[in-house]
């Protein structure tokens, strides 16, 4: 019996963002001058919000310097700045008892349909 790769890497996903999940519910109520997820959380919902538009404009700005440079370093940077921003995302998200799994059922749900009908089909 072989193993999808598609749905493998998914479930890969899944437990990553489970763990990350439990990682930052563990630390969330934490004493803040020790944790950096519990000091976000003590400011909540604004330090995890303000940090996830930081983070989004320091991908953005990865991705530009990646456009003219386009080295080993400019990925790396675009790699890291994108898990910061999803990291934050997920602090974020946790207020709200969202998770990444949640996400990935979403994009999931959305695969296959064109962006244009998708985005169309939302309640206005």
């Amino acid at each position: 019996m072989s193993v999808d790769p598609v749905t493998s890497s998914i479930a890969s996903s899944a437990d990553l963002f489970a763990r990350l999940a439990q990682t930052i519910a563990s630390r969330a109520g934490a004493d803040p001058a020790k944790s950096y997820v519990a000091k976000l959380m003590a400011k909540a919902p604004d330090a995890a919000l303000k940090k996830v538009g930081e983070e989004a404009a320091e991908f953005i700005m990865a991705c530009k310097d990646a456009e003219l440079e386009a080295s080993a370093e400019d990925r790396e940077r675009v790699v890291g700045e994108a898990a910061d921003v999803w990291f934050h995302m997920l602090v974020a998200m946790s207020r709200y008892d969202v998770g990444g799994a949640d996400v990935l059922a979403e994009l999931a749900r959305r695969e296959g349909l064109s962006g244009i009908e998708e985005k169309a089909s939302r309640p206005k």
